[in-house]
């Protein structure tokens, strides 16, 4: 018997050969294509890094005329305060620690079940990410990630770096080596990597215009180290950086310390967000605009500061109390944009609470495949948003969780409890504060601790364990 993708191969051939038939109108076959899906994620980002979300000394045209044209979302979340974590939640559609993974370098379980691999064995999308993955581990040797490549999770092609940061010139890792792939081997390629992986995306798209695909966009962006187009090779072969605060040997690059280190933040910034125009341009150029949804978030909080350096010269967090790495909203609350002209209205914004796991049931939904019943063990905890981008049907009601370390965060409508190892805990109200900076506990008890309580039911669910 013919394999799944190959009979999904054969049924969409078939429906193309219809359409050429009839001149190419899907609606006069009644099978319209599934739509295209271009997920862009950033590193590192910060809430108000972009000018729609109120930056004035950056300029960020391309994603806020897809904020304009599209639905901006102002109670988003990434999964984890670190960006392993989120990316697990997000190719799973899944708590990560379902699937192995509680803080940053863990491994994904090979046994996950990831977007990527549902849309193509499914649906019979062509799948593609370019840029980092870093969901295997980093700083290990190319052999050690053998068995755990992008194309052991579902995705046709690889283009990009499997671990959490590389020099965007020479691609090497902060240990030396040299990380850049071209599916299962690595590869030297020249170029900015930020450029690279809008290349390769764009002529994915441009290669795939006659079938549906979902392509990964995994900007290397605004991750240290932080460099420009213009800066030469920083990460040298056989030499370690692990000293930031060294300008001369920091793995937050050749700026560290700088007092125009905020211009080259700034820079990278820009130039992600001349990638994310490429893009467009390119799906309009191919006139798969009105048939591709895309989605723009982060993959957690940016950086103030960076263990105690460059304060105030990396990252915009607006009014949020705390960055990268906290489990207050600077931590995790990100930014995030959808935009499909003709489905999604335009220049709307969101404020329903909203986090990365649900990006998966979304594109399930997008493709018309069902995720797996409530119920089983391999049951989701993200909600498709397409009842809410299409119709603004509200959200059912649900609480959410966050764990770091010892840390632990929980929101339940409008409450937030955070949990900091031993401390006593904090509750707050962020309709009211969303700087977090009234801590509510003696004013609620009962909210308070009925939300430790859920917390932590919450977590026995997901971990099985309390640690």
């Amino acid at each position: 018997m013919a394999s799944t993708p190959a009979i999904l191969r054969f049924r969409r051939a078939a429906i193309l050969a219809v359409l050429a038939f009839t001149g190419g109108s899907a609606a006069g076959t009644g099978m319209a294509r599934a739509p295209n899906i271009v997920l862009i994620l950033a590193d590192d980002l910060g809430y108000a890094d972009l000018g729609c979300y109120g930056n004035a000394r950056v300029r960020t045209p391309n994603l806020d005329a897809l904020a304009a044209e599209g639905v901006r979302f102002t109670d988003f979340h990434s999964n984890g305060t670190m960006c392993t974590p989120t990316r697990a939640a997000l190719m799973t559609g899944r708590y990560q620690q379902r699937n192995g993974v509680d803080t940053v370098g863990d491994l994904l379980s090979t046994s996950a079940v990831t977007i990527a691999r549902r849309l193509r064995d499914d649906a019979g999308y062509a799948t593609g990410i370019f840029g980092k993955w870093h969901l295997s581990g980093h700083e290990r040797l190319p052999e050690q990630y053998r068995g755990r490549l992008p194309s052991d999770f579902g995705f046709d092609e690889f283009r990009g770096f499997m671990g959490g940061f590389i020099d965007y010139v020479s691609h090497r890792n902060p240990v030396g080596d040299r990380d850049w792939w071209h599916n299962d081997r690595i590869v030297e390629e020249t170029g900015y990597a930020s450029h690279l992986v809008v290349d390769h995306t764009t002529r994915f798209i441009r290669a795939h215009r006659d079938r549906s695909f979902f392509v990964f966009l995994s900007f290397p962006d605004i991750h240290f180290p932080f460099m420009t187009p213009e800066d030469p090779p920083y990460f040298r072969a056989g030499e370690k950086y692990p000293k930031p605060g060294d300008p001369t040997h920091s793995r937050l690059g050749p700026h560290d310390g700088s007092p125009g280190l905020q211009r080259v933040v700034h820079r990278m910034i820009a130039e992600m967000d001349a990638g994310v125009g490429r893009v467009i341009e390119t799906l309009k150029a191919c006139g798969l605009e009105r048939d591709t949804f895309v989605f723009f978030t982060s993959d957690n909080g940016g950086y103030i500061a960076y263990r105690g350096l460059n304060r105030g010269q990396i990252s915009d967090m607006g009014p949020l109390r705390g960055q990268k790495t906290d489990l207050y909203e600077g931590g995790h609350r990100v930014p995030a944009i959808a935009w499909h002209p003709g489905r999604v209205p335009a220049g709307r914004t969101c404020d329903a609470t909203t986090l990365t796991f649900d990006l998966h049931p979304t594109f399930l939904d997008l493709a018309g495949l069902n995720p797996p019943s409530p119920g089983r063990d391999d049951a989701l905890d993200g909600i498709s948003l397409l009842p809410l981008l299409h119709r603004e049907a509200p959200l059912a009601d649900r609480s959410v969780a966050w764990y770091f370390g010892k840390g632990r965060a929980l929101r339940k409508g409008a409450w937030k409890l955070v949990r900091n190892g031993d401390a006593p805990p904090e509750l707050y109200h962020l309709d009211e504060d969303i700087g977090e900076t009234t801590n509510r506990m003696a004013d609620h008890p009962s909210v308070g601790s009925g939300m430790i309580k859920e917390l932590q039911a919450l977590e026995q669910h997901v971990k099985g364990r309390i640690e």
